[in-house]
């Protein structure tokens, strides 16, 4: 006769293994989905790097006409 604990054990086994198969497969999947993102975002990155960029321009401009026309 078998050992009905081992059977269980088995069988638990089983469904973990297909459980984490499963979650596995949903990583992959989300690892893909946020690389399209980063892709499709990275053009937002320039433009939000370059609207950095210019507002400082700006600040500085800004104060440098401030200093000029106290003097």
């Amino acid at each position: 006769m078998e050992n009905p604990h081992a059977e269980r054990q088995a069988v638990l086994l089983e469904r973990i293994l297909k459980n984490t198969s499963k979650c596995t497969e949903m990583i992959l999947e989300l690892n893909h989905c946020i690389e399209d993102l980063l892709r499709a975002n990275s053009s937002v990155k320039t433009a939000a790097d370059l609207a950095t960029k210019y507002r400082k321009n700006v600040q500085y401009n800004i104060e440098a006409t401030k200093e000029n026309s106290d003097l």
